[in-house]
């Protein structure tokens, strides 16, 4: 039993800054927060050390970070990056709904939850509403993760992969970079190449498309998901990761409160197998022993809720792989995020009316 609660555990530690959950080290004040370095603990400092309480032990003249920390000073450090923007974080992470493609065996989630067939025109032949009502709002509320399948249409989604293709050829994708970063080795943790995309960009009409789509399905969802209240969203982050090995260690997209509620990834691979390219999106339920593996087909979209909830990782692809993810504010949350420095300026955050229709024209 002592055992199997230690597992469990450490399936609830994650780095206070960023979200990391492997090769963790332990405040050795409190004995209750951990931190992935020792620089993550300076720039987490200001605000642990509101809460950092010293545990029954002789006095440590800092709080250092046991096999499981390094030390800090009871000092503000130098440039503390608590206020990265939510752009600035994962991008990939999955539901496990429909079609899950898990390998054999008991550690896993599945559920059946997806979207109607396609039809001639290339869309899904259920209305947003439907979709939203029928499939993706009870997958979130029971499960938290929900997969729809053919949502747009073979046709749409092509169309989509050409823009995706072109803007990655002009050479604006850069490296994916950590919720704070400041001297990160962030190769180590994440592989991918990003760029970030409002929809209006010329080249990028199909992408605006597939943004509109996105938010009809959560306008319709507004209201239906527990006590959140959706008012807005990131920008799209079109990401790839190249095929040579490349992943993202097993993280949680928001474990800060700065406001994302809803992750929707939307995935462009014609003919992907696990089996064959990797690139399987692993997420763990609630820190359950229990897993979904997803596999990054085409024209498939993914939605999740994005705290700690959810921890997931992208496994190594060997061959290119194309998402376009964006993340939808809680109103609330976002306000004290933004009220608490824990985000950016917000400049790539996008307000959203969900109260009228998107323009598809």
């Amino acid at each position: 039993m002592e055992k199997q609660q230690n597992d469990f555990d450490e399936d609830r530690q994650y780095c206070e800054l960023c979200g990391k959950m492997e090769n963790l080290l332990k405040c050795g004040r409190c004995r209750s927060s951990f931190y992935c370095s020792k620089e993550h603990q300076k720039q987490h400092w200001k605000k642990h050390k509101l809460i950092c309480k010293e545990v029954d032990k002789p006095m440590l003249p800092n709080p250092e970070l046991e096999p499981t920390s390094p030390a800090v000073d009871d000092k503000e450090p130098e440039n503390r990056r608590e206020n990265a923007s939510p752009e600035q974080t994962d991008n990939a992470s999955l539901p496990q709904t429909t079609n899950t493609e898990a390998p054999d065996g008991d550690n896993r989630a599945e559920e059946d939850c997806s979207a109607d067939t396609a039809t001639p025109n290339g869309n899904t032949s259920a209305s947003p509403r439907k979709l939203a009502m029928e499939c993706i709002v009870p997958c979130m509320r029971k499960h938290g993760i929900c997969v729809v399948n053919d949502f747009l249409g073979e046709e749409t989604g092509l169309g989509i992969l050409e823009d995706v293709k072109a803007l990655h050829k002009t050479g604006k994708f850069t490296d994916g970079q950590l919720v704070s970063q400041k001297g990160d080795s962030t190769k180590d943790i994440r592989g991918d190449k990003i760029t970030w995309i409002d929809g209006g960009e010329a080249g990028c009409e199909k992408i605006h498309f597939l943004m509109s789509r996105m938010d009809d399905l959560i306008r319709h969802c507004n209201g239906n998901l527990g006590k959140y209240k959706i008012n807005g969203r990131t920008k799209a982050m079109v990401a790839c990761y190249p095929g040579n090995g490349t992943g993202y260690v097993r993280h949680v997209d928001n474990p800060n409160g700065d406001g994302r509620c809803v992750t929707c990834i939307y995935y462009l691979n014609k003919d992907w197998t696990a089996k064959e390219h990797g690139g399987l999106l692993r997420i763990f339920p609630d820190g359950k022993a229990q897993f979904a593996d997803i596999e990054p087909k085409f024209d498939r979209l993914l939605l999740f809720w994005s705290d700690r909830r959810n921890p997931h990782e992208v496994q190594p692809a060997f061959a290119t792989r194309y998402a376009i993810t964006v993340w939808y504010f809680d109103a609330d949350e976002r306000a004290r995020a933004k009220e608490k420095y824990l985000t950016g300026s917000g400049d790539k955050g996008v307000k959203v009316d969900l109260n009228k229709p998107s323009d598809l024209s």
